[in-house]
């Protein structure tokens, strides 16, 4: 008997979903993944459009059948279970695109986000499948973000913000949530990438930089970054 496609359930919603749509998806779960809402001012600012527009599109992924946002004027925005599943999706796609393109094509971490944000719209079921069973099914992409199983589930992301360690710790870099290109060639020139080994050696409680060594570098590092770095604390 052929395996049952755990996402057939999507299809008829599929067919709906323009691309800026799934724009909205993808940040309204980057903006709300903490448990908080996203407001019509932070959307906008992210998908670089207007508030207006903004709140036009809410209203109408509100009132969609089956609604895909729940929104109430003045208290922001939050995916339904079939927005999240949406959300979920693009976001497989982006980050599978990330670790294929990587792994086949020989992209730098830097170069692969714009490149997974033009095709992370068109490819087909078929070919996600085709490119997770070739890799080995990754589990994270080239950056260390998890990506979304198959049946559109997030794994549980135990890692700790580089910012909350304080002198004595040590950990190793699981992910760096950044997607600019020049702080991506930044980090990696200081040997700040996934599976790196950091010791943390100051701290400075009036602007929060943090004094870190990796290998035999040691580098100051200001909150702004540190927020971006993930670790999974060893010592």
């Amino acid at each position: 008997m052929a395996a049952v496609n755990p996402r057939t359930w999507k299809q008829p919603m599929k067919q709906k979903l323009t691309i800026s749509i799934q724009d909205y998806m993808k940040t309204i779960y980057e903006l709300t993944e903490n448990g908080e809402s996203a407001s019509t001012n932070a959307l906008a600012q992210k998908l670089k459009v207007s508030a207006p527009s903004v709140t036009g599109m809410i209203k109408k992924l509100a009132s969609s059948k089956p609604a895909l946002v729940e929104y109430q004027k003045h208290q922001g925005v939050t995916l339904t279970k079939e927005g999240r599943k949406a959300a979920l999706e693009v976001i497989r796609h982006h980050r599978l695109l990330e670790a294929w393109l990587v792994q086949t094509l020989g992209y730098s971490w830097d170069e692969v986000h714009e490149e997974a944000e033009r095709l992370e719209h068109v490819i087909s079921e078929d070919f996600e499948r085709r490119i997770a069973t070739a890799m080995g099914h990754p589990l994270r992409d080239p950056h260390g973000e998890l990506i979304p199983t198959e049946d559109l589930k997030m794994p549980v992301d135990e890692s700790t913000p580089l910012s909350s360690l304080r002198p004595g710790q040590n950990g190793i870099v699981t992910c760096v949530k950044a997607a600019d290109m020049e702080l991506l060639r930044h980090l990696e020139s200081l040997g700040l990438v996934p599976s790196a080994e950091i010791e943390v050696k100051e701290y400075s409680p009036f602007d929060h930089n943090l004094t870190v060594k990796v290998e035999k570098k040691t580098s100051v590092l200001g909150f702004n970054i540190t927020t971006k770095i993930f670790v999974e604390i060893t010592k």
